[in-house]
């Protein structure tokens, strides 16, 4: 390569890596084999390595006989011969996006990263990496554990489709708030009656789940009656509020050292004990 930027080699035989922005001003004349393979804006960067001096140059798209070419690939080939003149990229762009569609990113056909994590993780991942870029302070948000010996799933006897109930879980998975989780219990019993009790029971977990996240507590367990809520190092809540309420109702609560919070319910149902936590989350928010 450095033989051939400083002229003591005539030809350079590579592949399309010379696409990515090099600039030899003597470079005036290139080959390109096998055009009809290559995209569009491929083919408009490589024929872009020539030319870039004083000096008249010249681009050779080699192709295979006309039958052997697809209705695609003549497409782009004729873009590119209609489209010679400075400054032509904008229109080459244009027709590339004409001959190979917008894409895709809120449907489920993706590739690279945003097909390995999903739009939504893609879209987080993004906007956290631009906050740090700008040099904002993040804090990672709590994805809280919950451990509790209650049964909490969508029956087959209630959504009979499993495919139904899969796309269910996954519009549950990402509700943002209560009010869209409420929109969709709306919905549920519209279309298939009453919610069954572990139905109930998911709902009613996954708005803990909520609460539980902006309160920065990382795991909700029962162990032997109570429950444990475990706060992260730190947390971004009113410590006298909680202390307050702890005194208040020291039989059914108490706060350890090391930031957990022992619940004791009232009652043996676990609707009633779900609720129970509910209210007192809602009381420290």
């Amino acid at each position: 390569m450095m033989d051939f930027v400083q002229q003591r080699l005539d030809v350079l035989v590579c592949t399309t890596i010379i696409e990515s922005g090099l600039d030899i001003p003597a470079a005036n004349t290139i080959f390109i084999n096998r055009s009809d393979k290559l995209g569009l804006a491929q083919i408009y960067q490589l024929r872009g390595r020539v030319g870039r001096s004083s000096e008249q140059a010249y681009a050779y798209l080699i192709v295979p006989p006309e039958h052997l070419v697809t209705r695609q690939a003549q497409r782009r080939l004729l873009a590119l011969m209609d489209f010679t003149e400075l400054g032509s990229g904008f229109k080459i762009a244009l027709n590339d996006l004409r001959i190979r569609g917008a894409g895709n990113i809120l449907g489920a056909a993706q590739s690279g990263h945003i097909a390995a994590v999903g739009y939504e993780m893609y879209v987080q991942l993004m906007e956290k990496t631009i906050r740090e870029m700008k040099g904002e302070d993040i804090r990672e948000s709590v994805e809280p554990e919950i451990h509790l010996d209650v049964e909490v799933h969508l029956p087959a006897t209630y959504i009979a489709d499993s495919r139904q109930r899969l796309t269910t879980y996954r519009r549950l998975a990402v509700a943002a708030d209560e009010m869209a989780l409420a929109e969709m219990r709306e919905e549920l019993v519209d279309r298939f009656g009453p919610l069954p009790s572990e139905a109930s029971h998911l709902f009613s977990l996954l708005n803990l789940k909520l609460l539980l996240r902006r309160l920065w507590i990382r795991r909700l367990e029962a162990v032997n009656g109570s429950y444990i809520l475990s706060f992260v190092e730190n947390p971004e809540i009113d410590g006298a509020k909680l202390a307050r309420l702890v005194a208040a109702d020291p039989k059914r609560l108490r706060l350890s050292p090391d930031y957990r919070l022992y619940v004791k319910c009232s009652s043996s149902d676990a609707g009633e004990c779900l609720a129970e936590l509910k209210n007192l989350l809602h009381t420290l928010e």
